[in-house]
């Protein structure tokens, strides 16, 4: 209760043993008596107070009237606390306080509790006007003389002071904060005159019950307990209402001197049992309680029942693996400008406010990732500092719907140094949000390539070089790059698979991971439009640059390098990777993660914060057309087939190596949910103080080992979201993305090599060279291609040229001739072996006889050595 406003129902019990109608109206006729006199009577209790301050009597009413007389309880601080839907049930998955307080209704609290607290701190309080006259004059003396006599604090006068401490202790400001909490509990007149001016203020704004439930929820219980209910849950494992009357004795004995009559410390059972007694006897001299319910409670042992709420993430660590995930949580909150203009005032605010916050998170996708995890992926290995992690996103909105990793979390310093298998490191996301640098994400980058490749109007079904090979940087446009090329020189780059070889289409070059194809489309693009097209994407790094050779030092900014394109060599988070993918089946709309869905303040109310943020990072054309190749790759390449469905639900997906299988991915989406999961170095391995290094994963585990872990959990936590989200076809991409461009292949026959190329590249094609072969064109000079000139192939096919040797001649054309004129025209052409043959029979052609054919053709390639045979037709 922030202040007395939770209104007791008219039918509430006020006290275990009822009182007399007399006792009843009598108290009523002295709160209305004490009401309406405060004003005479005041003179008489503030006069000892103002004379101690050493102001003359007479001034005493004209000090108290100058004094605040308004109050604003405020909100109390209460512990915030994190949930999660499983199903239709909502479950709690942690719980942060600065003070362990549950806010209670009168009806929720044991009449015990109630009586003892009146009993033991203000027997007459249901009678006084806020001001115990009667007492106020010896202990107030008593105090400022350093002797407490007690009795001057009423319960209304305790609560105004336990109100200004918590109005102290919600002050961010640990400067202003500690200043305020002394003002508040400084021993002097000036704060006991203040305190009976508040106390009177709050008499005629509240009823008592609404003063004394105030005060039962505000009081301080010892440690970081506040308030009767967690005083009840944390000391005897039970709700207020459920407190016996030795329970309640108990407890409210505490609230004289937390620190030495707390219950959860052995030496304190003691004097907390004398304070109890007493006051029960006090319950029983004011007819509170009978004389066989005193003597029954006081032969009741003070047996506690210590039941600890813990706060922070470690419940939600045991429970259901969210020890990360809830540290993102309360991260993000942290960086929520909507909660305080600092890290440090909003924690502080996250820690005192009272929050329901209803997460994004589904049990189930998370149970599967676990389970996997655990399965693949040890918190612990010798010889590799393993890591592991796995986050889902949903499409379209960001939410956050899991994550997992192998390595359990703490924040406690003390039992991490302890416990090398758990850390306070999420591998999933970015440094700021607790993740560590990132890793590299390897080959799943190609898809962001070929994304910029259908934006700038290119097709799948163009044919590219996929080989490794040798190129050179100035063949790359930079226009970021102040010489709008990338560099000088040469570039070598290698595939990793071998199988594929030649020139092939885009589509086939992306599925089966291969760099020459890659690089062959970057080689038609921007370097610089395909990183920003990544960052439209929302894609960054983990952590800021730290090689000062890059442009990019000190920024979380993309590295402009060329193998980024094909090998992914920055450092990235799994969510970021998760979101991005989530736009190529999602139309092309990229949203930042979020891991909250609601925000309900004490009040019921709704709170602001920082959610997703959505926007169109590449047109619904562009995904189609990546979605197309992706699925591709899922439905035919044998390395990404452990991302098809075991629901029959469309899935695209891309796998990632980096060199040395230091890292393993493997990045995709349905329609309605996106994963991307990791596993591989989360930093060196120490074999020896001079000798730490990261190392391969394919050396652990047997065939596979390590580097096939992705490969069983990313599957399944995307069969479970199938199983509970499904997901639809993905949209057909585009006419251009698909279209087959034909071209004629140019004639280059008897040109230099060089020339020829220039050429055939000029014209959309590859070139490859096909060597040298017979010809009679000049030595050195094109013989011919293949296909030869004129055939209409696809754009971006490879075009073999051959090179003469010089070895052969042209046959002249002699159809027509005599056979005569026809064998000496052959002779001087270098042909010394003729023959003819009669076409019409078996004789033999005279000179003047026609020559009807020739084998081999005219314009044909021939060695002189080769036999020419004329057909003739015979006189």
């Amino acid at each position: 209760m922030a202040s007395p406003s939770s209104r007791p129902s008219k039918s509430a019990v006020r006290t275990a043993k009822p009182r007399s109608a007399g006792g009843a109206i009598g108290g009523l006729i002295g709160a209305i008596i004490m009401s309406v006199v405060a004003g005479i009577l005041v003179t008489v209790a503030v006069t000892p107070v103002v004379a101690m301050s050493g102001l003359a009597a007479n001034s005493a009413i004209g000090v108290f009237e100058n004094l605040p007389n308004h109050l604003n309880p405020g909100q109390l601080a209460q512990p915030s606390t994190l949930y999660a839907k499983k199903g239709k049930k909502t479950v709690e998955i942690a719980t942060f306080y600065a003070q362990n307080r549950e806010m209670v209704d009168w009806n929720n609290i044991s009449q015990y509790v109630k009586d003892a607290a009146v009993a033991a701190e203000d027997p007459r309080f249901y009678t006084h006007g806020g001001v115990d006259i009667l007492g106020v004059g010896r202990a107030t003396i008593g105090e400022l003389s350093g002797n407490d006599a007690g009795g001057a604090s009423t319960i209304t006068m305790q609560y105004v002071r336990n109100v200004l401490i918590q109005q102290a202790e919600s002050i961010a400001d640990e400067t202003e904060r500690d200043a305020a909490y002394k003002d508040a509990t400084r021993r002097d007149a000036d704060r006991k005159l203040k305190e009976m001016r508040y106390a009177i203020s709050i008499e005629k704004e509240y009823s008592k019950d609404q003063i004394l439930l105030g005060y039962l929820n505000i009081a301080l219980f010892g440690r970081t307990v506040y308030g009767i209910e967690s005083a009840a849950q944390y000391y005897y494992g039970k709700s207020a209402k459920k407190l016996t009357l030795s329970e309640s004795a108990s407890l409210m004995a505490i609230v004289y001197w937390p620190s030495q009559l707390q219950l959860d410390l052995e030496e304190n059972i003691e004097p907390n049992t004398d304070r109890r007694n007493w006051i029960l006897g006090r319950m029983l001299e004011t007819g509170k309680i009978t004389q066989e319910q005193h003597d029954k409670a006081v032969a009741t042992e003070v047996k506690p029942k210590i039941t600890p709420r813990y706060s922070g993430c470690t419940v939600a660590e045991e429970k259901y693996g969210l020890g990360h995930f809830c540290d993102y949580v309360q991260r993000r909150i942290e960086q929520d400008s909507s909660f305080g203009n600092t890290a440090e005032e909003r924690n502080f605010n996250f820690l005192r406010g009272g929050y329901e916050i209803m997460t994004t998170v589904d049990l189930d996708i998370q149970k599967a990732g676990l389970s996997a995890m655990r399965q693949e992926a040890p918190a612990q290995m010798d010889g590799i500092n393993l890591g592991a992690a796995s986050v889902s996103v949903e499409v379209g909105t960001g939410r956050v719907l899991a994550m997992v990793q192998n390595r359990p979390f703490a924040d406690d310093t003390d039992f991490l140094k302890k416990h090398k298998d758990y850390t306070s490191i999420n591998y999933n996301t970015n440094f700021e949000d607790g993740g560590s640098g990132g890793f590299q994400v390897g080959s799943t980058f190609k898809p962001i390539t070929l994304a910029e490749w259908l934006r700038t109007g290119h097709s799948v079904r163009e044919i590219v070089n996929v080989n490794g090979r040798t190129v050179q940087q100035q063949d790359f446009k930079d226009s970021c790059s102040s010489e709008g090329v990338y560099g000088y020189g040469p570039f070598t780059f290698q595939n990793d698979n071998l199988g594929v070889r030649g020139n092939h289409s885009v589509q086939t070059g992306i599925a089966q991971s291969l760099n020459g194809a890659v690089m062959s489309m970057q080689q038609k693009l921007d370097l610089c439009d395909t990183i920003k097209l990544a960052e439209d994407l929302g894609i960054r790094r983990a952590a800021p640059q730290e090689n000062k050779n890059w442009s990019t030092y000190g920024t979380t900014d993309l590295t402009p390098a060329l193998s980024n394109v094909y090998a992914g060599i920055d450092e990235i988070a799994p969510i970021t990777m998760a979101s991005a993918f989530a736009a190529f089946s999602g139309g092309g709309k990229v949203c930042t993660p979020s891991p909250i869905d609601s925000i309900t303040g004490p009040d019921g109310e709704d709170v602001p914060f920082t959610g997703s943020k959505c926007k169109q990072a590449i047109s619904a054309d562009v995904a189609a057309g990546v979605a197309y190749v992706l699925k591709f790759a899922v439905d035919t390449v044998n390395f990404v087939s452990h991302a098809r469905s075991a629901y029959g639900t469309p899935h695209l997906a891309k796998t990632g190596t980096t060199d040395d299988t230091l890292d393993n991915w493997t990045v995709g989406a349905s329609t309605e949910v996106a994963t991307a999961t990791w596993l591989g170095n989360a930093g060196p391995y120490c074999f020896s103080k001079n000798d730490c290094r990261r190392v391969p994963t394919i050396n652990f585990g047997g065939y596979s080992g390590l580097m096939a872990g992705d490969q069983v959990i990313w599957p399944a936590m995307m069969n479970m979201a199938d199983q509970k989200y499904g997901g639809k076809a993905f949209p057909e991409p585009s006419a251009d993305a698909l279209k087959q461009t034909l071209a004629k292949v140019p004639d280059v026959r008897g040109k230099s090599f060089d020339e020829a190329s220039q050429l055939l590249t000029a014209a959309g094609f590859g070139v490859t060279d096909g060597g040298t072969k017979d010809s009679s064109v000049s030595e050195g000079l094109v013989a011919g291609t293949d296909p030869e000139g004129g055939a209409s192939v696809p754009v971006g096919s490879a075009i073999t040229i051959y090179r003469s040797n010089g070895k052969m001649t042209e046959l002249p054309d002699v159809v027509g001739m005599s056979y005569r004129d026809a064998v000496q025209t052959l002779n001087a052409s270098g042909f010394g072996s003729v023959v003819g043959q009669c076409s019409n029979g078996d004789g033999r052609p005279k000179n003047n006889d026609p020559v009807r054919s020739m084998n081999p053709g005219a314009g044909n390639d021939a060695k002189r050595s080769s036999q020419i045979t004329l057909r003739i037709d015979c006189s």
